[in-house]
């Protein structure tokens, strides 16, 4: 038996494991560790392994399960929800890079069809890289996030009919030698029957399959589904990769969907490292030790033609220029796409070798470098958006365009966002009668706040410019409740510096923020993973038959324990204590056996004897409000008193079990 393969994969997995460990410890992206892990074990070093040809069989697989499972995560419902940033942004941006990166490559001399075919693969960016780190910086539902996303959902599609491109580029037609007509009417003919069987025949399959309850079975028939249509297509004169996307497509419109993509992850997490080793031992490292001038011009060029795409889509769309420039350098790197449809390009000859190791060098490059390029856009938006030179030229992108209804400015209430949160607020603020302004980036949003009667600033609100012309220095009070939790901290910033005495509220989605934004100058802060909490746990309780009046009491204690924890966590205060210069207000249960339990109130004299008044009284849900003598204390009940502190240590024992 040829053991080779099993000492390739067992290479490459550790190889993978512990270059992977590293980049993990330096915020890389795995994939750049397999990429990293393949050279080492590649040719161009110590040409560990022994069967590339097998190793690429498997890295082929890899590519088929990384397609199937993105169009079983495809959803349509959810791009139809941001349809306008889609299509519009998405379409502007690839428009853009393609046409910018067409033109470098004719005029250095490349081939029409390989200038294309690069334009192609520079205008996609890395949906897994940018959403990743966007989602561990929170910044995923931000205004730059939801519009980054958008792009990178219409890159995902377009890069579908580029690799459909990719035979005709090379004049293979598919490799089928059939007209290009007949090629185009088979891909039709073979796409219309996929949307007939989603449709009509998929669902019934599946729950078929699903009633056995056999998880085997299930996991069986969707690895079925995804090679058999795989090679269908490839008869059809589309690529195995296309086929695969297809199979998943056809399977994402069903109930059935999130089970196949859970059984489906772990094989495909396996296949594709091997896809991107595959894609690392094709590297050639001496070619970039004798050409490092030519790489890195090459680099700076591809990294321009990202940054003005991706920047000018949210330009054109009417976006603040801070929005603008983190969107630029969110997409600034090559996508995961792009290697697919090179290494398509790669195997029928259409690009050249040499081609194929700058374009490797350059998108292994740009993609380590997204985490820190990232990391130095808010800083770099903030020094722009402050520039005096930016202001004047574009003065309506870096700070403000007025406001279509004018309020007082004085006294009012400041409303930083106008999503869900600001909505309501402004809303209340209006049935109330309050004085207020909203600041909003989003010109969609703003637009709708004056069809409805808002008083609306379109600006940045992480600049002095717009938050003085919404009076914040008159203002009495000023909400934050953005999803950017790096524009959060400047705008409370910002705010506290330029009136000291204002209210400050600020909404953020995670507690760990909360004592950073108290420090900054926040009096307030909402952290909505605590009131998701204190909402889900209330639902429980309801359920389980909890009396209304037992809720809302430990959601009230919860909230001023919890709250008043997170204003100070280096010194909680005792539960259920409410402090009092002087005096203390408690509540305590009167535990069976208790001396006081049994006795009245006129019985015990804690007024006369220890110094102590009773407020109230709560037994089975009902409240007793200032008792008199006659009141008997039972146990069970939980009574509220007030004291000084030391009186209420003294009378604390009344309310124990009483010792032997």
């Amino acid at each position: 038996m040829d053991l080779s393969i099993l000492t390739d994969i067992l290479i490459i997995f550790g190889l993978s494991l512990i270059v992977g460990l590293v980049f993990n410890r330096l915020r890389i992206p795995p994939m750049i560790g397999y990429i990293v892990a393949g050279v080492i074990a590649g040719p161009s070093l110590l040409s560990l392994v022994q069967s590339p040809a097998q190793v690429d069989i498997l890295a082929e697989i890899g590519i088929i399960l990384l397609l199937f499972s993105i169009g079983l995560e495809f959803s349509f419902r959810q791009l139809w929800e941001i349809r306008s940033l889609v299509l519009s942004g998405g379409c502007i941006q690839v428009a853009l890079a393609t046409v910018l990166a067409t033109a470098v490559a004719l005029a250095i001399g490349r081939p029409w069809n390989e200038a294309v075919l690069l334009g192609f693969v520079v205008s996609l960016s890395s949906t897994a890289v940018v959403l990743k780190i966007l989602h561990d910086r929170g910044e995923l539902d931000s205004l730059h996030g939801k519009l980054t996303l958008g792009i990178l959902i219409f890159q995902d599609l377009v890069a579908i009919p580029m690799l459909m491109a990719v035979p005709f580029l090379a004049g293979v037609a598919g490799g089928t030698g059939d007209p290009l007509l007949v090629v185009i009417l088979k891909d039709f003919i073979f796409v219309a029957i996929l949307v007939a069987t989603a449709k009509w025949v998929m669902p019934a399959v599946l729950f078929q399959i699903a009633r056995t309850r056999n998880n085997e079975l299930f996991l069986l028939f969707v690895v079925c589904i995804c090679f058999g249509i795989a090679a269908l297509a490839s008869f059809a004169g589309l690529s195995l990769a296309m086929g695969a996307l297809l199979a998943g497509l056809l399977i994402s419109q069903s109930e059935f969907s999130h089970q196949a993509i859970s059984r489906i992850v772990p094989f495909r997490d396996i296949f594709t490292a091997f896809f991107f080793v595959s894609i690392g031992m094709l590297l050639d490292v001496g070619f970039i030790l004798d050409r490092p001038g030519l790489i890195i011009v090459f680099l700076i060029v591809v990294l321009a033609i990202k940054f003005i795409a991706g920047s000018l889509a949210p330009f054109v769309l009417g976006y603040q220029l801070r929005t603008i420039i983190l969107t630029g350098i969110a997409l600034m790197q090559v996508g995961e796409f792009s290697f697919i449809i090179t290494k398509s390009a790669l195997d029928i000859g259409l690009l050249s070798r040499d081609a194929y190791q700058v374009f490797l060098v350059v998108a292994l490059i740009s993609m380590a470098a997204t985490p820190f390029l990232i990391l130095s856009g808010q800083p770099l938006a903030s020094f722009v958006c402050s520039s005096r030179f930016f202001q004047k030229v574009l003065p309506g992108r870096c700070q403000w365009v007025a406001t279509e209804k004018k309020v007082a400015r004085s006294g009012h209430l400041v409303i930083i966002g106008y999503g869900v949160n600001g909505r309501n607020l402004a809303r209340a603020a209006r049935i109330g009668g309050i004085p207020h302004v909203i600041i909003d980036m989003n010109p969609d949003s703003v637009r709708q706040a004056r069809k409805e009667g808002e008083a609306i600033i379109y600006g940045d609100a992480t600049t002095e410019g717009v938050l003085d012309h919404a009076g914040i220095r008159q203002a009495r009070t000023a909400v934050v409740a953005i999803n950017d939790p790096v524009a959060t901290r400047r705008i409370v910033g910002l705010c506290r510096e330029m009136n000291p005495g204002i209210f400050l509220v600020v909404r953020t989605r995670y507690i760990v923020e909360v004592p950073v934004l108290r420090e900054i100058g926040a009096d307030e802060v909402i952290p909505e993973e605590f009131e998701t909490s204190i909402a889900i746990f209330s639902r429980v309780m309801a359920d389980f038959g909890i009396p209304d009046e037992t809720i809302s009491r430990l959601v009230h204690e919860i909230r001023s324990e919890s709250y008043q924890f997170l204003r100070n966590p280096a010194s909680p205060p005792p539960a259920q204590a409410l402090e009092i210069p002087g005096m203390e207000v408690r509540i305590i249960r009167v535990a069976e056996g208790a001396p006081i339990a049994g006795r009245t109130l006129g019985e015990v004299l804690l007024k006369k004897r220890y110094g102590v008044t009773v407020l109230g009284v709560r037994r089975d849900g009902a409240i007793i409000p200032h008792p008199d003598g006659t009141c008997e204390i039972r146990a069970g009940d939980e009574v509220t008193i007030t004291g000084t502190k030391d009186k209420i240590a003294g009378a604390i024992f009344l309310f124990s079990p009483a010792s032997d």
